[in-house]
């Protein structure tokens, strides 16, 4: 009989522990409740509770939790229906709030979810809805954080998964891609040849104008050397005339010309021979002595 005395005595010291010695992991909270009311709330640590009134109901984590939201169907601006799925981030920020504001706090936080995420889809047409990602993310962690604030949940973000358009969109928008990167390329296409065309020109009208200042230049040349050929020409010319000139007034000078007048005209007489086979013969060929002072006399009167 002691025997059983003790047993009883021990288990009910070691129930007796269980209930009133509590460790609490990190990141984690108990809502304790005595006598079935809302008592503390008893973080990270080990605490001591009263036994038989104090009862540890609601053990929640303070961890940023990751809820998968479940493919819905969403109709857009223009009526096209896609199916959209996502991933909300949340985390607990007063436990008791958690515990007595909502049954199920993950539950309704991904019910308010979808209906944003279905209310924002609609808001877009179908090509909208793929480049306004992150501001249905935002809109949607807005909705959700406002609502879930008396309930003591913090939304931290949300991510879209996929946005999944019918068959029949998907085949639609491939071949719209098609045609709108066959457009591009054709416009690059063209735009080369364009470009090139454009060069090839440029590249003719520099020639052009290289050769036709080249030739400018040659010409430009050329009539200033024909022009220093003349001056020197005439230069030397006036040179001579003067120097022949003096030599006439110089003393025998006078002479000296007639003597080259007679050779001069003899030779040319001579070559006149050659070259014709009827020639004229002057009647006064034998009278060369006259011919020369002739021919001087006419120099005296110029001079």
């Amino acid at each position: 009989m002691l025997v059983v005395v003790v047993g009883v005595l021990i288990l009910l010291a070691i129930v007796t522990l269980y209930q009133t010695a509590r460790v609490v992991p990190q990141r984690s909270a108990f809502v304790v409740q005595r006598l079935g009311k809302y008592s503390k709330t008893l973080d990270a640590g080990f605490h001591i509770l009263c036994p038989f009134l104090d009862k540890v109901a609601y053990k929640l984590s303070m961890k940023e939790v990751a809820i998968d939201v479940p493919p819905q169907i969403c109709i857009t601006k223009d009526n096209v229906s896609v199916e959209v799925d996502g991933i909300l981030y949340l985390r607990v920020m007063d436990p008791k709030k958690a515990a007595y504001g909502i049954a199920n706090y993950t539950f309704a936080t991904t019910q308010l979810a979808m209906t944003t995420m279905r209310s924002e889809i609609g808001k877009l047409e179908l090509d909208r809805s793929f480049v306004e990602r992150e501001s249905i993310n935002a809109q949607v962690v807005q909705a959700v954080d406002d609502a879930s604030d008396p309930w003591g949940i913090k939304v931290t973000r949300y991510e879209i998964k996929n946005i999944t358009p019918p068959h029949s969109v998907q085949e639609a928008m491939e071949k719209q891609m098609r045609a709108e990167r066959e457009k591009r390329a054709e416009i690059a296409h063209s735009e080369g040849e364009r470009q090139a065309k454009i060069n090839r020109a440029e590249g003719e009208r520099q020639e052009m104008i290289s050769i036709s200042e080249g030739e400018k230049l040659k010409r430009i040349n050329e009539a200033d050397g024909r022009a220093a050929e003349i001056e020197r020409v005439a230069v030397a010319t006036a040179t001579g005339i003067r120097q022949i000139a003096a030599a006439i007034n110089d003393p025998g000078g006078r002479d000296a010309v007639s003597l080259r007048i007679a050779e001069q005209w003899i030779a040319e007489f001579g070559n006149l021979a050659k070259t014709n086979n009827t020639m004229i013969v002057p009647t006064d060929l034998a009278d060369i002595s006259g011919t020369v002072a002739a021919l001087a006399k006419v120099m005296k009167n110029t001079g």
